[in-house]
């Protein structure tokens, strides 16, 4: 199945991940933590938890970890009222940003993400704004190595998958929202671990940045974006060159 495969353009290179493990536990923690209070602790029974666990596991997470954002989420361990935002902008070129936030105070992420858009040469928008550039989709990155792609392909489509791509010894399988658990479920009991678990805004196109200096500016937007706490997620349409990915 021919698989449009934009892993790279969607999330940004991820080499740089390592340096900021402690920021990618302390959003991930966040994300338990908000799953537990929506719909409990139980991931049998919640599958925003269940998905919140599997992203935790992909990055490594110790369990220690993972189990403390469960009981803090439950409210065993201090409080913290986080709220799902999202900010919608563009960046340099008129490409579509838009910012996914865990956040416990608007007051502080709203200016910070204004400002990171500001200073690289965009803006933030409305709700709304852009948001119909993209789709809601469900995302699983798998290992290649060692795998037959013709056989992990057969199994992801007829578990249900939507799209079946292959890049640089990854496979991506892309699903909907509501086939994203059984997808991922059949999958894992096949014996297959994933990189990524998780839902994600699939552009529905590519916009390419001409202007090298914009190019400069649209790569430190998304890593001040990055950078911030606050943030859970920042997906883009930009066609970024393949010397960036």
């Amino acid at each position: 199945m021919a698989g449009h495969s934009k892993w790279n353009n969607i999330k940004n290179k991820k080499g740089k991940e390592d340096a900021k493990r402690g920021k990618v536990f302390t959003k991930i923690a966040r994300s338990i933590i908000v799953a537990v209070r929506e719909g409990g602790a139980d991931p049998d029974y919640n599958a925003a938890l269940k998905t919140a666990i599997e992203m935790a596991k992909a990055e490594n997470m110790p369990n220690d970890n993972i189990d403390r954002a469960i009981k803090k989420g439950a409210g065993d361990v201090g409080a913290d009222n986080y709220e799902e935002v999202m900010y919608e902008g563009y960046g340099p070129e008129g490409t579509a940003v838009m910012v996914a936030c865990l956040t416990d105070n608007r007051n502080r992420t709203a200016p910070e993400v204004r400002h990171a858009f500001d200073k690289y040469g965009g803006n933030l928008g409305q709700n709304g704004s852009v948001s119909f550039l993209f789709q809601r989709k469900g995302l699983l990155l798998i290992d290649g190595e060692g795998l037959d792609e013709e056989e992990v392909m057969m199994e992801a489509l007829d578990a249900g998958a939507e799209d079946f791509s292959a890049e640089e010894g990854t496979f991506e399988v892309t699903t909907t929202i509501e086939d994203f658990s059984k997808v991922r479920d059949a999958l894992k009991s096949g014996g297959y671990s994933f990189l990524k678990a998780e839902l994600y805004y699939l552009p529905s196109n590519y916009n390419a940045i001409m202007d090298p200096a914009n190019i400069v500016n649209m790569t430190k937007l998304i890593d001040a974006l990055e950078d911030n706490d606050d943030v859970q997620s920042v997906y883009h349409n930009w066609d970024m060159p393949e010397d960036l990915e």
